[in-house]
C-alpha cells in the first residue's frame, strides 16, 4: 500500500513543538484554560496524543487512535463558542512558529476539523425545545 504524500511539507518535530507552545498558551488563557485544566493531569501526555493527531491528520502517520467529536462531547463543560477562541489563539501560534506557507495550510485544516467538533458538540448542546445552544 503506498503512502499517501503529506498534505504540506512540516517534519513531526514542527508539529510537536506547535503543540507545546499551543498548550502552553492555552493553560495561561483565562477561558480555556480551566476547561482544559479540568480534562487533563498530564500534559505531556495529552500533548503527544494531539501531537500524534496532527501527525495522522498532516504527515498520514498511523500513530492516532481516538475520536475528538466523541472526546469534546463526553467532556461536558466545552461549549460551541469557545471553538472560534481556540481556533484563534491556534492561528496565533502557527503564524508565530511556522512558515507562512505552512500556517496557511495548517489553519485550513485546523478550521475544518473545528468546524466539524464543534458541530459534534452543538448537535449535543440543546435548550428547551431542541434549540441548538451556541455559546
Amino acid at each position: 500500500m503506498t503512502q499517501l504524500p503529506p498534505r504540506f511539507e512540516i517534519s513531526r518535530q514542527d508539529i510537536a513543538r506547535v503543540v507545546a507552545v499551543f498548550y502552553e498558551r492555552i493553560r495561561g488563557h483565562p477561558g480555556l484554560g480551566p476547561v482544559f485544566a479540568a480534562h487533563v493531569d498530564d500534559w505531556p501526555s495529552h500533548e503527544a496524543k494531539v501531537t500524534d493527531f496532527w501527525a495522522n491528520a498532516i504527515l498520514h502517520e498511523r500513530s492516532y487512535d481516538g475520536n475528538p467529536v466523541e472526546v469534546h462531547r463526553r467532556a461536558g463543560n466545552v461549549r460551541p463558542g469557545m471553538f472560534d477562541t481556540w481556533l484563534a489563539l491556534f492561528d496565533h501560534v502557527l503564524a508565530r512558529e511556522v512558515t507562512p506557507q505552512q500556517a496557511q495550510a495548517w489553519s485550513a485544516l485546523a478550521h475544518r476539523i473545528g468546524r466539524t467538533v464543534r458541530a459534534g458538540v452543538v448537535d449535543q448542546a440543546k435548550g428547551p425545545g431542541g434549540v441548538p445552544i451556541l455559546r
